[in-house]
Parts: C-alpha cells; structure tokens; sequence
C-alpha cells in the first residue's frame, strides 16, 4: 500500500531530528535503533515513577474504598468508549463500534455515568481501540520503539496515535481548563494505582523489561488476540492484562 508506505516515511521524516547520532546509540535489538536516548528518557521517567508517581499512587489506594476507586477506573474507561467507537469505524469494524456504543449508552444511564459497568454485567465485554491500532490496520508500520517523557513505551506510529487520542479525548471538552488537567491526573493516578501490585513481576534490566511486554501487548491488540505462526493462526483472547 503506497499510502501507508508514505504515511510511515512521513512520521519518520518528522521525528528523525529528534534523534540524531548524538544520542541515539543502537543496540542489539533492530526494533530499538534509538535505544541510547531510550534508555535516558525511561531512566528518567522511573524517577519519577519512583520518587513521585508510585508513592502517591500507594497513599490514594490506601485511603479510597475499594468500591470507590473501581467506580472511578469504570468511569475512565466509559469515556474512553467514545475512542473506541471512533477507532471502530475508521478501522472498518462495525461490530467494535456498535458494541462500543452499546456500552456508553447503557453504562451512562442505567450505570450512573459509567460509575458501573452495567454493561460488562450483562455479557457486553469491553474492547480497547486507539488511533495507533487504527494507523496500523491501514498498513503503516510501528517503526522504531520509541519512550516518551513521562508517557512511557511506545513507538513512532503509537507515539502519533497517542498524539491523535489525546487531541480528540472528552477531557479536552471540560471546563475550565484546570479541571480538565484534573480530571486527566485523576485518571492517570487511578490506572497508576491498579499497576501496584504488578511491579512485583518486573525482573531484570527493567528497560528490557518493558520493552519486551509493551511490544507484546501491543502486538496483541493489534492482532486482535490472534497471533501468527508457522503452523497458521492461533486464538489468544484469553489472555489477561499486564
């Protein structure tokens, strides 16, 4: 497909500076020719995780009611149907956006504005859909692994699509402008604090790590549970979250 082929030179050409031979220093994974700067930023953003984001994560789970916080991540993940019901339709998947939609509409009124997942109750299971799925499902390529300041793993096509997802979230629509980056912490500190006990998995060179986790589930998703091997097709959907 030209046009994706374009769409992936395209990003590249506009990020390219970003990483010039001064700091991107390859290793020996071709997924990661940018790992010298990589590995500065994701040292970087563990600090932070450390020393900042992880304690007050553990003071907010300490002192919410379980009922509570999980009140809160449905809330989150009902505003996130939206995307996904975009990202359905752009992907050409009319059953992800109708159950998408499904879900908002039963989970915002009968749910209490998502406050429960009313839905997830009756059988209608939720699906994730992001605009770097969709970027992959027209055929551009995920290129180099890429972290980003305090945002994480990613790569040049999900970097984009997370640049898209952001542009487009309900957030952006609440006013004032200080509530909506309150709302965004919330949201953020919530899904921080549901990774707790995760952290306890972590062994090795951490980089390496999440490296090796986040291409994985991204591949995941993409693939929509369905992995690819020498003897055909194989169905992953019970595969459980990290």
């Amino acid at each position: 497909m030209a046009c994706s082929r374009l769409l992936t030179v395209i990003f590249s050409l506009l990020l390219a500076p970003l990483f010039s031979s001064n700091f991107a220093f390859a290793g020996d994974d071709p997924r990661d020719p940018w790992e010298g700067l990589n590995r500065k930023i994701f040292e970087f953003n563990d600090a932070a995780d450390r020393y900042v984001l992880r304690p007050v994560a553990k003071g907010y789970k300490e002192v919410t009611p379980s009922v509570v916080d999980q009140s809160i991540g449905n809330f989150f993940n009902n505003l996130e149907e939206l995307r996904n019901f975009g990202n359905g339709i752009l992907q050409a998947k009319p059953s992800v956006a109708g159950l998408a939609v499904g879900r908002f509409l039963i989970n915002t009124t009968i749910g209490v504005l998502g406050l429960f997942d009313v839905a997830g109750n009756i059988g209608l299971e939720r699906h994730s859909e992001d605009f770097g799925q969709t970027l992959a499902v027209w055929g551009v390529e995920s290129g180099p692994y890429l972290v980003i300041p305090f945002f994480g793993p990613s790569t040049l096509r999900d970097g984009v699509g997370r640049g898209v997802d952001g542009y487009t979230s309900p957030n952006r629509a609440v006013d004032p402008e200080a509530a909506s980056y309150a709302l965004s912490g919330l949201d953020l500190l919530q899904l921080r604090a549901s990774l707790l006990g995760a952290d306890e998995l972590i062994s090795g060179d951490r980089y390496t790590f999440f490296k090796g986790v986040y291409l994985q589930r991204r591949d995941f998703e993409i693939s929509d549970g369905v992995f690819q091997d020498s003897f055909g097709g194989e169905d992953f959907e019970s595969f459980d979250d990290f």
